[in-house]
């Protein structure tokens, strides 16, 4: 039996509960959205993406901090954190994600290639964010940080749906 595509359950379980997605995407460059919508149906839950490639962007199109940028830099967990929610917000969607680091050859702004932060914000307040040390070439640094961050919000949405099965189960 072959495994069911992270894309693929993701989409599942947003159409299931008639939710929405929405990206942001810094070092994978398209590459989350392109993932999302080469799944048939996917229009049904996904919104749209940003990618905010451009440090300056992350800041205008996503709301991401200004003073956050200008002493971490665009490779942080809270800026991370910060482009989900902004995705989330701008193209009204129930769940966003999003991507940023550093995927090489070299370092960039102090970070070793495959220093990576991939992050979800959803509705109630969710947000989660993952840092990654990626190993491999530039390539396998954007495919694994692609699957990295469908993986979080799938861990997200598997949880969320734990957690309202339990209340509309009386909490036992």
């Amino acid at each position: 039996m072959t495994a069911v595509p992270v894309a693929e359950r993701v989409l599942t379980l947003l159409a299931e509960r008639d939710q929405t997605l929405a990206v942001a995407e810094s070092l994978t460059g398209g590459l989350v959205a392109a993932e999302v919508t080469g799944v048939p149906g996917s229009s049904r839950s996904f919104l749209g993406s940003v990618t905010a490639y451009a440090t300056g962007l992350k800041e205008r199109l996503l709301g991401v901090d200004a003073t956050l940028l200008a002493e971490r830099g665009p490779v942080d967990s809270e800026v991370a954190a910060q482009m989900a929610a902004g995705a989330r917000g701008l193209l009204g969607a129930d769940w966003g994600i999003a991507t940023t680091g550093v995927a090489g050859p070299g370092p960039q702004d102090g970070h070793p290639a495959g220093t990576v932060f991939v992050a979800v914000s959803g509705p109630d307040g969710i947000e989660k964010v993952a840092a990654l040390r990626l190993n491999g070439t530039r390539a396998e640094i954007r495919k694994e940080s692609v699957r990295s961050v469908l993986e979080l919000l799938s861990g997200e949405l598997h949880g969320n749906a734990r957690a309202q099965d339990t209340e509309q189960n009386g909490g036992n």
